[in-house]
């Protein structure tokens, strides 16, 4: 089953590996949301956060799966957080796919980040559980992901029950 997801990423740091992430999903007939280019970011970061948060839920909406693109500095992203605590909020499967050793437009890789993210909770009921303790993450390089994030989705979102 195609599953429609929202990519979160450190845009300014990882646009070039998420690029190439979202790429491999799209070739293989599947659908992507929450992927902008960078005027778009531009023109809504100009807007103020309300706006940024706005936009963050409208691309969140008909998805089923949230994929965390973990780069070096993605744990300590303000909006990064948000789209995850909105992601959980929502139901959506959430998994993590570390992008540190794939190549940027210059051909460097990227030294590994945290998947930690502070504490992801849906109420004052759920129990305040860091991202690797919820979760689900892999590495794109050494866990095959052009071949097999599909079924990294699809486990995301069963667990989800979606």
């Amino acid at each position: 089953m195609a599953r429609r997801a929202f990519f979160s990423f450190h845009y300014e740091r990882d646009v070039w590996r998420a690029g190439q992430v979202r790429n491999s999903w799209v070739t293989k007939d599947r659908e992507a949301a929450g992927f902008w280019d960078a005027a778009s970011w531009e023109e809504v970061k100009k807007k103020g956060e309300e706006e940024v948060k706005k936009w963050i839920r409208k691309q969140l909406e008909g998805t089923s799966v949230t994929v965390v693109l973990i780069g070096a500095e993605t744990s300590s992203r303000e909006y990064v957080k948000y789209e995850l605590e909105q992601s959980w909020e929502r139901g959506n499967g959430i998994l993590g796919i570390y992008i540190h050793q794939m190549k940027d437009k210059d051909g460097k890789t990227d030294t590994k980040g945290k998947n930690e993210f502070g504490p992801i909770f849906k109420s004052d009921n759920d129990d305040k559980q860091y991202f690797f303790q919820r979760f689900s993450t892999y590495d794109w390089v050494d866990n095959d992901g052009y071949n097999d994030m599909g079924d990294w989705i699809e486990s995301a979102a069963k667990k989800a029950g979606k």
